[in-house]
């Protein structure tokens, strides 16, 4: 009898499921389109029902599309956003909206986290303050107290779902410790809360549920579940994990020194370590757990780099669009550098380090240049990125090369992208043969889970085999280190410009 694995990725963008067979080869895939709302500058959330039917809606697709049989499927793994968050009720039920990671509404709390208790907070969570659990937990709190109250337990978006799967209420709600590095109330390398930092601030401790690890069976589903998404009841769920760290999971990445590029509605750089050590210098860099113990996977991104292309296409180049393959053509005929012009990526606030009212920018335009230069531009600017990313990394962990990146998601399809970077970093770039890593990561963790997938590394490797190699080229190189001084010229020309303003009353 054939046995499937059934993941689940809840995107920024959309939901996407797959269906795996034992060798991690995926038999189908099933998508749903996100919807983001908002009404003000700033404030981007998802309705947690929308979210939860996402999921129903492609399972149920999932299994139509592909004939199989529920029975046959062993387990169900799931991941998700990792740095937005949201609440629930003691029933389990949704008692705030999802709070996306792409929410700046709780700027002012990152100031108050950082002016007292900044150098606590990077030291036990791994990563600088930023606009992620802690600062959204106290935006509800002060802003929306009857919401706060009602609060049982504030969850994932994955922890939410998988909670809904197997009925369980907020007494059983769980945390992965994948994500940890996105809570500045957590212990990161204790796995435990900062009770001391809770307290502080005023955050009930039973607000933050159990600390688990991705691979814990949390429940198996239930009758409801299983009839709205054409399942049985009774398959494990597993408590699940973040999307990056599903992402980096299923991409590998297992042996120290080695580079992942998750080049999606974000852009990610995040690498492999076997210690613990903080950015205290820099806040730049987060440390993520990998769902393997004894990994550490730090990593530093910008928030909305993919958002930023889209938004160039939709936006400059008419109606309707121009397509990525039309706009990369053109780009690929401008020469390295843009002829001078730079582009700030940072729409949605500067993350790492933590600059909330920095805006995007492009600086030096003049009348020659065209849309294939700003294009060209805003790919650079991502690769500039990763430059201040690496040197960070090289700095911190000196024993390890870091000479080659592999790249995964939608990013990964541009053949022009993925030589800049390798101009930029000046290493090669690998792109792989599938782009479901995230998908396939949590799949993984479920199928090990059940005891399914006893070699788990050996079939993510076969599953993820090598495609397109990018070799740097020299001349470019060249062009693209006094570029790299530019870009971090320009970021620090842009610091402060929101405070600024408003001092000027615009």
């Amino acid at each position: 009898m054939d046995r499937y694995l059934i993941s689940i990725d809840i995107g920024t963008q959309g939901t996407k499921a797959a269906l795996l067979d034992e060798q991690l080869q995926v038999i189908g895939t099933s998508f749903e389109a996100s919807r983001l709302l908002g009404e003000k500058a700033g404030e981007i959330w998802q309705e947690p029902d929308e979210i939860y039917g996402s999921c129903v809606r492609t399972v149920r697709n999932l299994m139509d599309k592909t004939g199989a049989s529920p029975s046959c499927v062993e387990a169900i793994g799931v991941d998700s956003q990792m740095a937005g968050i949201m609440g629930i009720d003691k029933e389990g039920e949704a008692s705030t909206c999802y709070d996306s990671w792409l929410d700046t509404r709780c700027s002012s709390y990152i100031k108050l986290l950082e002016s007292e208790a900044g150098d606590e907070i990077l030291t036990c969570s791994g990563g600088p303050v930023t606009g992620s659990h802690a600062a959204k937990i106290l935006w509800w709190k002060h802003q929306r107290p009857q919401q706060y109250e009602k609060t049982a337990a504030f969850v994932l978006p994955h922890g939410y779902v998988t909670g809904k799967m197997v009925g369980n209420k907020a007494d059983k709600a769980v945390f992965d410790h994948t994500c940890l590095h996105f809570n500045n109330f957590s212990d990161n390398e204790k796995k435990q809360w900062n009770e001391g930092l809770m307290t502080h601030f005023g955050i009930e401790s039973e607000k933050l549920p159990r600390i688990v690890s991705p691979f814990e069976i949390i429940g198996t589903t239930t009758e409801r579940f299983a009839k709205e998404a054409d399942l049985i009841s009774g398959i494990p769920v597993t408590a699940g994990l973040g999307d990056s760290a599903a992402s980096t999971f299923g991409s590998g990445m297992f042996e120290t020194g080695m580079l992942l590029d998750c080049a999606g509605t974000a852009s990610i750089l995040c690498s492999v370590v076997d210690a613990y050590v903080p950015d205290r210098k820099n806040k730049t860099l987060v440390m993520m757990r990998s769902p393997m113990e004894g990994l550490w996977l730090p990593l530093s991104y910008i928030a909305g780099g993919g958002l930023c292309i889209r938004w160039l296409r939709d936006q400059l180049t008419g109606e309707p669009a121009m397509s990525y393959e039309e706009l990369e053509e053109m780009a690929r005929r401008i020469p390295a550098g843009c002829n001078g012009l730079l582009f700030n990526p940072h729409f949605s606030g500067r993350v790492l380090p933590p600059e909330p009212g920095m805006k995007g920018a492009f600086l030096g335009l003049d009348f020659n240049h065209t849309k294939a230069d700003m294009y060209r531009a805003v790919l650079e600017s991502i690769a500039c990125e990763y430059a201040i990313y690496l040197e960070i990394l090289r700095d911190l962990f000196h024993k390890e090369n870091f000479e080659k990146l592999n790249v995964v998601g939608g990013g990964s399809k541009s053949r022009l992208l993925n030589q800049i970077k390798a101009d930029v970093l000046e290493i090669q770039v690998q792109t792989c043969e599938t782009g479901e890593t995230a998908l396939i990561g949590s799949a993984a963790v479920a199928g090990a889970a059940v005891g399914l997938l006893k070699d788990y590394k050996g079939k993510i490797k076969s599953a993820i085999a090598g495609k397109d190699c990018y070799i740097p080229e020299p001349h470019n190189s060249e062009i693209y280190r006094k570029k790299i001084i530019r870009h971090r010229q320009m970021l620090k020309m842009l610091s402060g410009w929101k405070e600024e303003m408003e001092i000027c009353g615009l």
